[in-house]
């Protein structure tokens, strides 16, 4: 592909962008809702990420379930998909380093491993990179080549970056005794 939107993707090339697209804006949107209205709902969530020293927690709870919510949408539509990427990438950075990463790879140890997230962030990685393919608004919209240098910067930077402001801002883990 080069540097302008491909319109010579194959058929079964899209069909695989869409389908991958589609499973993690999906995931992105079905955490960002049972974030708001599943279990505990929205309070829950805040008193969760509060015990991760994500502090205020309903801040977050709020900031990051809508987050997940628009993303989601994004990626289902293929519109600004770099920048739903980059918003993915954030969202499982943040989970990575707060509550996952200290048990272990596998998801299924307790605590939960990184497996999961890491997975979601390197697919998110991947789809800011080559961009949504022929079918989603991208397209349509002749915006964000696919394959190019600024789909990149424009799906790390501001990920890497946001979580790192985030986490160096609002995280205050309580020190172990």
């Amino acid at each position: 592909m080069s540097g302008a939107v491909s319109t010579h993707l194959s058929a079964v090339a899209n069909f695989g962008f869409l389908a991958i697209r589609c499973m993690i804006g999906f995931v992105m949107v079905a955490h960002g809702y049972n974030h708001i209205f599943g279990g505990g709902k929205i309070k829950g969530t805040a008193g969760w990420f509060a015990s991760l020293g994500m502090k205020p927690g309903i801040f977050h709870a709020w900031t990051a379930s809508l987050t997940e919510l628009a993303v989601g949408i994004m990626l289902l539509l293929g519109i600004g998909t770099p920048l739903a990427a980059t918003g993915t990438i954030g969202i499982m950075l943040v989970a990575l380093i707060t509550n996952h990463l200290k048990n272990g790879f596998f998801i299924f140890r307790p605590g939960e491993g990184y497996e999961y997230v890491l997975t979601i962030i390197v697919v998110a990685l991947g789809i800011g990179c080559v961009g949504a393919g022929n079918w989603s608004l991208d397209h349509a919209f002749g915006w964000f080549a696919s394959n190019s240098t600024l789909n990149l910067i424009l799906t790390v930077a501001p990920g890497v970056l946001g979580a790192a402001g985030l986490l160096v801002t609002f995280w205050r883990p309580e020190k172990k005794q």
